[in-house]
């Protein structure tokens, strides 16, 4: 074996035990980055090997960290988080519980079917799991068990509905995946709009299906008053400045008005104006969404600065290479080698975030698809079609992952607001059936590539 594929391995081995050690994930990547940059370039000196890395190999990343600060796709980064954080304190969530409960009380299955929708919502709204996944188990947890619904059905949903926001646009992991793979972030955000809804009526049709199936699971609300005019003006006046707001960032995108960064500070002066609207903007709610902006998107750059150095170190070494040999020379077909990839990135899922997968193994995987040639069709406007298509199955995996047990990270952001008796292994139980339409909604996307790349296409095209 040649030392740069000793070293690869290593390199990627020591990675992964290190993340167990504690340190900052940030501090993990460039560290392990810096240390193998010094094991090459000795090895060539007193061991007369030829790595390909030397002192220059850091100064080359000196460069690569600049132009991630002056990328300006990445500043959308932190306009889409305080977006979120103002969103979240706007109140907006909780007249559209309120709202929507009145009006779906009376279908079985109502108010796990307003949760849904409102994860919707949230998701095309903030794009954060961790604040979508809390947001709705404050609201609405308390009210389904109160309701005397299933635990484990309420759980299921609270916490399948949350990490809709991982898809769905604007999505702060799109933003990333289109900068590391050089993909318009138009196509990414008009791609995930069907598969987001495609999920989010899987979620409804089992409701339904399990409110047909077991009645007592999901009682009836006996004490609402009837359906008139003014509880569809009410329901009118809490959904509307919410799309409002939505359409203000989709919208200037889908129609050319704006790029994706210029639609993120649309979006951030939309919330405001929405908290404004609720009676819930002043001073301390302004230095809370900054503050929170602030750390969020410090972590989220700490870490492009560690896989920046990590990445180009792996790479320098022949990285994609090896990884692109060894997927290639596996004996299987083109879908099969996909699966396989995508069960690698559902299994890191477990332990590493979707920022880490994003930066280090997406671009190390996204030429392989690429040199498989599957012939995906982009209606003659999509640019790497393939690529788009597959980003949307990795998104797909990556929210799938973040539901499943043992260590999915929504399973543990729904726990920390639980009541007390409510069990872990009550929450495991409650997300299988969703992981399970999560997985029909990815199988779906496989099969029917259209479901991602029709919609960019038609609306780019025209």
């Amino acid at each position: 074996m040649a030392i740069n594929e000793i070293l690869i391995i290593s390199m990627m081995l020591s990675f992964l035990v290190l993340l167990f050690s504690g340190f900052p994930i940030a501090w993990v990547l460039g560290g392990v980055g810096v240390i193998f940059g010094g094991i090459g370039y000795f090895c060539d000196i007193y061991l007369d090997t030829l790595t390909g890395l030397d002192f220059l190999t850091l100064g080359l990343s000196v460069n690569r960290i600049y132009k991630i600060m002056d990328n300006w796709i990445l500043v959308a980064l932190p306009m889409f988080i305080f977006m979120g954080n103002m969103l979240d304190k706007s109140g907006a969530a909780e007249n559209l519980m309120k709202s929507f409960q009145e009006l779906f009380g009376r279908v079985r299955g109502g108010l796990a079917i307003t949760v849904v929708l409102i994860g919707v919502i949230l998701a095309a709204s903030t794009g954060i799991i961790g604040a979508s996944v809390v947001l709705l188990a404050v609201m609405s947890l308390p009210a389904m068990l109160k309701q005397n619904y299933d635990k484990k059905i309420a759980l299921g949903v609270v916490a399948s509905s949350g990490t809709l926001g991982i898809l769905i646009p604007p999505s702060i992991m799109l933003v990333i995946m289109a900068d590391q793979l050089a993909l318009s972030v138009g196509d990414l955000f008009m791609g995930a709009v069907f598969p987001g809804l495609v999920l989010g009526a899987l979620y409804i049709f089992y409701i339904i299906f399990l409110g047909i199936l077991k009645p007592k699971s999901m009682p009836l609300v006996t004490d609402l008053k009837p359906v008139t005019l003014e509880l569809w003006v009410r329901v009118l006046k809490s959904v509307l400045p919410t799309l409002l707001m939505i359409v203000a960032v989709l919208g200037s995108i889908f129609t050319g008005l704006a790029t994706p960064t210029e639609a993120s500070a649309v979006g951030a002066a939309a919330a405001m104006l929405l908290a404004w609207y609720n009676g819930k903007l002043s001073v301390s709610v302004i230095k809370y969404c900054l503050h929170n902006t602030f750390n969020v998107s410090g972590y989220i750059f700490a870490i492009f600065i560690g896989a920046t150095v990590f990445s180009l170190v792996l790479r320098e070494l022949g990285g994609d290479e090896f990884i692109e040999s060894f997927l290639v020379s596996l004996p299987f077909g083109p879908y099969v080698i996909i699966l396989f990839v995508l069960a690698i990135i559902f299994l890191l899922g477990f332990i590493l975030d979707w920022i880490e997968i994003t930066l280090i193994i997406l671009p190390l995987v996204a030429p392989v698809i690429s040199s498989l040639e599957i012939a995906i069709n982009g209606y003659g406007v999509i640019d790497n079609p393939e690529l788009v298509w597959f980003v949307m199955m990795v998104a797909v995996t990556l929210q799938t992952s973040f539901l499943t047990p043992p260590v999915g990270f929504a399973l543990f952001y729904l726990k920390g607001v639980c009541p007390p008796d409510i069990k872990l292994t009550d929450i495991y139980k409650g997300v299988m059936p969703f992981i399970i339409l999560q997985l029909i909604g990815l199988g779906l996307i496989l099969m029917f590539p259209a479901l991602v790349n029709w919609f960019p296409a038609t609306i780019y095209g025209s």
